[in-house]
């Protein structure tokens, strides 16, 4: 069976659709080939982080910088980078 792609995007990925992305992977029971990207990426809101540890989903170690123009690099790192 093909997965469905999708893409959730929001200007900075840092709320919305990288809430939305982890929503969909969690409850799209594996038919869903999923990620999120910005126009303008920047760090992970820590509100959110706070909103989906509540819901079980641990997104502190799921930084994630993904570009509309350059969907093929996506950086993963365990911490955001430092100011």
């Amino acid at each position: 069976m093909n997965k469905i792609k999708v893409i959730f995007i929001c200007v900075h990925n840092s709320a919305r659709s990288q809430m939305a992305e982890a929503f969909l992977k969690k409850h799209g029971a594996g038919k869903f080939e999923v990620t999120s990207a910005g126009l303008e990426p920047g760090i992970l809101n820590p509100v959110v982080v706070e909103v989906m540890k509540e819901t079980g989903k641990d997104m502190h170690a799921k930084y994630r910088e993904t570009s509309l123009g350059g969907l093929a690099t996506v950086k993963r790192t365990k911490e955001p980078p430092k100011e």
